[in-house]
């Protein structure tokens, strides 16, 4: 159920907040169990940014996140067909979109957008991918990088349910709810910035 992966995902996080972590799931016999299938319980969309390792974060092991990541989470079909295998094939009630401050990806597009220059290589592609979030924030008044990151983890849920037909369907139908949450390096707390499916009693405003 979503409620009680949210709940699970948040008492983790409390832990990793306290210095507390329990690293459950991570022994021997989880590895032998996991060998011929796994039953994650949320499908989770994140930064590429070593500070932001996912299963750390949220206190849980092998086989309990399907964990999709790029710089700046950026949307292409490739990330959504994943998405869509974490809900649909793995069946998890709950997609996390997690964003987190100082991001590295959104601190080069504000740079580009501010100074009409573009990056290097490849690094332009996930750059133009963000320049349009980076224009959105400044009309709703977010110009600093962290408030850009916000908005960037808000367009991303308010795009996978735009362009997946099977993730919208299945938020929908009540078999998913999407959670936008951004995180601070700096203490290792979540905020819930945006949702799609659920009540509000299913997933609370303020996290940790």
């Amino acid at each position: 159920m979503p409620h009680q992966a949210w709940e699970r995902l948040m008492a983790g996080n409390q832990r990793f907040v306290s210095g507390e972590p329990q690293h459950p799931n991570q022994d021997t016999a989880r590895r032998e169990s996991l060998s011929e299938s796994q039953t994650p319980f949320v499908t989770l969309f994140g930064c590429s940014d070593s500070r932001v390792a996912a299963e750390m974060i949220f206190d849980v092991g092998l086989g309990d996140m399907f964990v999709v990541r790029n710089a700046g989470q950026v949307i292409d079909p490739v990330t959504l067909g994943s998405l869509e295998y974490g809900v649909e094939v793995l069946g998890t009630p709950m997609l996390v979109v997690l964003g987190h401050d100082s991001c590295g990806a959104v601190t080069a597009a504000v740079n580009s957008y501010d100074s009409g220059e573009t990056p290097p290589g490849f690094i332009s592609d996930v750059v133009a991918r963000l320049l349009p979030t980076v224009a959105r924030a400044r009309r709703n008044g977010r110009a600093t990088v962290n408030a850009t990151v916000a908005q960037n983890t808000i367009d991303v849920t308010d795009k996978i349910m735009q362009l997946s037909s099977i993730i919208s369907t299945a938020v929908e139908e009540g078999r998913l709810i999407i959670v936008g949450l951004t995180y601070q390096l700096h203490d290792g707390r979540i905020t819930v910035v945006a949702r799609h499916g659920g009540e509000d009693s299913d997933v609370s405003t303020i996290a940790s």
